[in-house]
């Protein structure tokens, strides 16, 4: 294994971590959190002990966990989760995850972690995300890893090669479980899909096979399913461009997603955790070859998200109206027909607003898709032959 230096990657240390709170609870941004979020009668005791904060834990405990409820009441009919017993405070897993929001998948993730008692995971999360010095102490405290997407080739594959080996001692030497999107960025389209070079560079580090590098990594899947995607409009503008030319991010753009993921309305929501990979890793694996392995591994970390993914009335309705069909009618109600109509509308209004001579049934069917394709994906693991023609 390489020897690498793991600072500019790693979440603050406990010792920093007691300054970085003192930094953050003076800064400006974090009075704005507090107008924005919370009532004005509760932000001098929330200051107050979010200051006394000794360590990460009681940071998030004090402050992050409030903070998230708060913002799933506000923004939402409850979050409903399910599988978390089976994970153990004493073993480190690898939770690889669908990723729909920027911010909000992890940090829902932490609050349910420390509603069952269990040590909060440390998150992946890109260098482009590091806007400001708050940010930076923000996200470090909050035991996020950070993963450099920019730079030449080599850079990359040394950078790859640094995450690999950080990731693995974290789990190895059991002192924490880790959080990573199952591909580079959240899912735009609804199509969530493991990216196999994921796999290959969790795999790069160690002296053993492929297939037990892997299975020490102690792979779970999980789950995470919004009934209404709060930044719905802002995938749609990305996916209407893209179709025709690399999609460019305009400056603000993350800090919008940002913003529109924590203020935008989701509806129901749910956490589900998957069974453990390894339980899944039959005697098959050993006669295959690393990429036959890695795209079995991916394959099967696709079944468990899309078993253990949620569908809300809003995706048998999008799929319905996609497929111009009434099949799932049962699933959803007059109510769904008007929220979907209201939001497809107020969506077109906004891309239209920055996409001259946007084309209506076009960008339509793929506001549709958004919602439709998980129960697509869905169909795959119950209705396989379904699903093949339902593309």
């Amino acid at each position: 294994m390489g020897d690498f230096n793991f600072d500019n990657i790693r979440p603050y240390t406990e010792k920093e971590a007691k300054d970085a709170i003192l930094r953050i609870t003076q800064q400006p941004e974090f009075q704005t959190i507090l107008d924005h979020i919370f009532d004005k009668s509760i932000h001098h005791t929330l200051i107050e002990k979010t200051r006394k904060a000794k360590n990460v834990h009681e940071f998030q405990k004090f402050f992050m966990h409030p903070l998230v409820e708060k913002i799933l009441k506000e923004t939402s009919l409850g979050l409903s989760t399910s599988g978390f017993e089976k994970l153990e405070d004493h073993k480190s897993h690898l939770l690889i995850a669908n990723h729909r929001d920027i911010t909000l998948d992890s940090s829902i993730l932490a609050k349910v972690f420390i509603d069952h008692n269990l040590k909060t995971p440390e998150v992946t999360w890109g260098d482009n995300l590091m806007v400001s010095p708050f940010v930076v102490d923000f996200g470090k405290i909050n035991r996020m890893i950070t993963v450099f997407r920019e730079g030449s080739p080599r850079e990359l594959l040394i950078n790859s090669k640094r995450l690999s080996a950080y990731i693995r001692n974290k789990i190895i030497n059991g002192e924490s479980s880790v959080w990573i999107a199952q591909s580079k960025g959240r899912t735009k389209d609804g199509n969530d899909k493991t990216d196999v070079g994921v796999l290959r560079m969790l795999s790069l580090e160690g002296s053993e096979d492929i297939l037990t590098r892997i299975k020490l990594l102690n792979i779970i899947p999980v789950s995470i399913s919004f009934e209404w995607e709060p930044c719905d409009s802002l995938k749609l503008k990305e996916l209407y461009i893209s179709r025709n030319k690399r999609y460019e991010k305009e400056p603000t753009e993350d800090l919008n997603s940002i913003i529109g993921g924590i203020f935008g309305w989701k509806g129901h929501v749910n956490l589900s955790v998957g069974d453990p990979l390894n339980d899944k890793i039959s005697a098959e694996f050993e006669h295959m070859n690393s990429k036959e392995i890695l795209q079995k591994v991916a394959a099967l970390i696709d079944e468990s998200i899309y078993s253990n993914y949620k569908l809300w009335p809003s995706n048998y309705l999008a799929y319905d109206l996609l497929k111009n069909t009434s099949r799932y009618s049962e699933y959803y109600t007059d109510e769904t027909k008007n929220e979907m109509s209201k939001r497809l509308k107020s969506v077109l209004k906004k891309t239209g607003g920055v996409i001259k001579d946007l084309d209506i049934p076009e960008a339509t069917k793929i506001f549709y898709s958004i919602y439709a394709n998980p129960v697509i994906n869905k169909m795959k693991i119950t209705s396989p032959l379904e699903a093949s023609s339902a593309h």
